[in-house]
């Protein structure tokens, strides 16, 4: 491969990388999800369970209880919702808490539901403080209230809706209103990915795109995609792409392993942003314990980039630790960058 074809697919890929995905890639990524249980690799428990509510409630004749799906952004939360809906038989209508801005845009949506139709809305955290409580009687008692004529000629009109199922994603579940989380009867906390879950949906997906690749090679796609199946298919479309430029018919480990380098994705699924916050705690501030609002101000990021995007990770693989004082970095994290771990350091645990 010449350097101008390699430098012309690295600049299409940062972006990729980068969790800024093209109108191509969001195409693909839906084609890549799974559309029944059958599909849907790893989380096992939850998926059983999610089958047994599903069950009861069709053998009953009565849509599903709401349901909470919380955790890091890619690991499944928006296919499992359209595998319910699928598995129920039922519409979804699928919105974002940040769209809602007003309890009118609700009514509407909430109003055109028919009996059994699935509500989603993703980031349901981001929900305004107006639309969250008007949301309440809706789900407890499929009933909406509101004002009309003001003043002294206010009146209050009772709306009754079709009984419907809401399911809500959040990556911060921790910012949601104790009330709203008390109104879902069915909650679950999505996690990390291990390995070999991941490559059997590197190869599944490798499949779709008609991609031959070894299992080995999957396997290196899978240990570098921070346990995350939505990372993991993007580096494939990008091998996929080293592949066809470079005349490859079977994707090996050592190409797998060069395209990611190539990607400046390194051994441990860290990309240029995770790199420069580690970077950063370990040698601007000697390995912490740093402030994440110090961090974001320090890299010119923003401070839901570090918490939502960097940070859940790094936390997870045993990289950083958060203490009450700040962020700080672990020995892993040191011994990952050939740095040494003084007895400074260990005092701070």
């Amino acid at each position: 491969m010449t350097e101008e074809i390699r430098q012309s697919i690295l600049k299409g890929s940062v972006e990729i990388v980068n969790n800024r995905e093209s109108e191509e890639d969001v195409v693909l990524n839906i084609s890549l999800r799974p559309k029944k249980f059958a599909e849907f690799l790893g989380h096992k428990e939850i998926v059983d369970n999610l089958k047994i509510s599903i069950q009861a409630a069709k053998q009953r004749n009565e849509p599903l209880e709401h349901v909470l799906l919380s955790g890091p952004p890619g690991l499944g939360k928006t296919s499992l919702s359209h595998i319910i809906a699928h598995e129920m038989s039922a519409k979804i209508t699928a919105t974002s808490g940040p769209a809602i801005e007003r309890a009118g845009d609700l009514i509407g949506i909430l109003t055109n539901l028919e009996q059994g139709d699935i509500l989603f809305i993703d980031e349901i955290h981001r929900l305004s403080k107006v639309v969250e409580e008007f949301l309440y009687p809706a789900m407890e008692s499929f009933q909406i209230d509101f004002v009309i004529d003001k003043g002294p000629y206010a009146k209050t009109i009772k709306f009754n809706l079709k009984p419907f199922t809401l399911i809500g994603a959040t990556t911060r579940s921790g910012l949601l209103a104790a009330p709203l989380r008390g109104r879902f009867g069915i909650f679950y906390s999505l996690d990390f990915y291990k390995i070999e879950d991941l490559a059997k949906i590197v190869m599944h997906s490798a499949d779709i795109l008609g991609v031959n690749m070894e299992n080995s090679a999957a396997e290196e796609v899978a240990r570098r995609a921070r346990g995350t199946p939505r990372i993991a298919n993007r580096l494939l479309r990008r091998i996929r792409d080293y592949a066809q430029v470079s005349g490859v018919k079977i994707v090996t480990f050592e190409m797998a392993s060069k395209s990611l380098d190539d990607l400046r994705i390194d051994k441990a699924g860290f990309d240029d942003l995770d790199r420069k916050v580690l970077r950063l705690v370990l040698e601007s501030y000697n390995g912490g314990p740093v402030g994440v609002e110090s961090l974001a101000a320090s890299l010119n990021e923003e401070v839901d980039t570090i918490v939502d995007t960097v940070e859940p990770y790094l936390l997870k693989a045993g990289y950083l630790k958060r203490t009450s004082r700040g962020r700080t970095a672990t020995k892993l994290a040191f011994d990952h960058f050939g740095l040494k771990y003084t007895k400074e350091q260990q005092d701070l645990f």
